[in-house]
């Protein structure tokens, strides 16, 4: 695995545009890396697809454990959601997808999870769409992505059709983000390809009538598809109407997902699977015998109040409005460096299927909202 350069297209901004990725740069500051990439074998991709199936098991065995033990506590889930996760684990309310984030260990070759995006991950029509469009521009069939995003999207919205409650799926994200809006026009365009008939609304336009949430045309919403995350739901007013629904509306990603999305799931997958290859050292509260440590919210976005220690000395350190609930204490693990910054590999799972790679690169060890995404090649 290494980064190959090229020369850049000139047009590349209106190039990118015209397939309706307009956040490619903030600023004039690049988010989309156009003139380098990594460089990958086919081992290399084969070895992410093994580990993210692996470890997408380990993830349902460990849900299964904090269900059937009633661990919700470590999560900070709220207690009158609990039996709304329990009724949408067995009831196998669907789930579409979510986003490994890999440490690589170059010297060893070892992957380890850093961190599991179970239930907002964005990024996806970046990985999906933008690098498959940028590889077509730059080497059309001549070479090769693990990229198989948008066929798996299509066809697990295919797969969901038949359990969905109603006729129409309604999809929804807040307005002030063109990020999210983006992506989460891309899963409705791609459900649309499946044949569900779909609406678009914001977050602030869903209505509740007193029995069950309504749209802006006061028609019941019986399945939604949100790009929300779940403990900002369950914490705000309208959170209370979830379990008070009439028709129990199916909200996808399910709110089993609270469990996977929460950092609390890592030290539990190291109780479960202790010295597995894949994990990282981890732990609720201290950071026992660990040296070398991040310490990091139950819950957090965009890399927020983290810190890194080094000989129990603190190396580097965000700040943010996190870490009420707590935080766990994580094996520091190290990062791939090259003269750009440090990368992170993301392994997406769409319909249980591992199917597509991100890499994103940051200046820092702590990856952020600055973070770069660098397209892949197979070679």
């Amino acid at each position: 695995m290494k980064i190959k350069h090229l020369v850049k297209d000139t047009n590349w901004k209106n190039r990118l545009e015209n397939i309706g990725y307009g956040y490619h740069s903030d600023n004039d500051i690049p988010y989309w890396i156009e003139d380098y990439y990594f460089s990958i074998s086919e081992n290399f991709s084969e070895q992410i697809y093994q580990a993210t199936q692996e470890l997408w098991q380990m993830c349902l065995t460990a849900v299964e454990h904090v269900i059937e033990n009633k661990k919700y506590h470590l999560f900070h889930i709220p207690n009158y959601i609990h039996h709304h996760i329990e009724r949408s684990w067995n009831n196998e309310t669907p789930s579409v997808y979510g986003r490994f984030d890999f440490a690589y260990d170059e010297i060893r070759k070892q992957l380890k999870l850093l961190e599991f995006n179970a239930d907002t991950p964005t990024s996806l029509f970046e990985c999906g769409v933008v690098q498959w469009y940028w590889k077509q521009h730059y080497f059309g069939d001549s070479k090769d992505q693990f990229n198989s995003v948008h066929e798996q999207l299509i066809h697990t919205w295919k797969e969901i059709k038949p359990y969905l409650k109603g006729e129409k799926l309604h999809f929804t994200c807040v307005r002030e983000s063109l990020e999210d809006l983006t992506n989460v026009e891309y899963l409705r365009d791609c459900a649309i390809q499946a044949g569900i008939q779909t609406q678009l609304l914001y977050i602030d336009e869903i209505g509740w009538n007193g029995s069950n949430f309504v749209d802006i045309n006061d028609q019941p919403i019986t399945d939604i598809f949100k790009l929300y995350p779940w403990e900002w739901m369950t914490n705000e007013e309208y959170g209370h109407h979830i379990v008070n629904d009439i028709l129990e509306a199916q909200w996808i990603e399910p709110s089993w997902k609270m469990i996977l999305s929460n950092k609390a799931i890592l030290p539990i997958l190291w109780e479960l699977f202790p010295n597995h290859p894949l994990l990282l050292e981890t732990y609720f509260n201290d950071p026992r015998n660990l040296m070398n440590y991040v310490k990091k919210p139950l819950l957090s976005r965009e890399g927020s109040n983290i810190s890194i220690v080094n000989n129990n000395r603190t190396i580097e350190q965000t700040f943010g409005d996190y870490g009420e609930e707590g935080f766990i204490y994580q094996e520091f693990a190290s990062l791939i460096k090259n003269n750009s910054g440090y990368t992170i590999i993301g392994s997406w799972i769409i319909g249980e299927e591992p199917c597509g790679i991100s890499f994103r690169e940051s200046d820092t060890l702590i990856t952020n909202d600055r973070s770069r995404f660098i397209p892949h090649i197979i070679e």
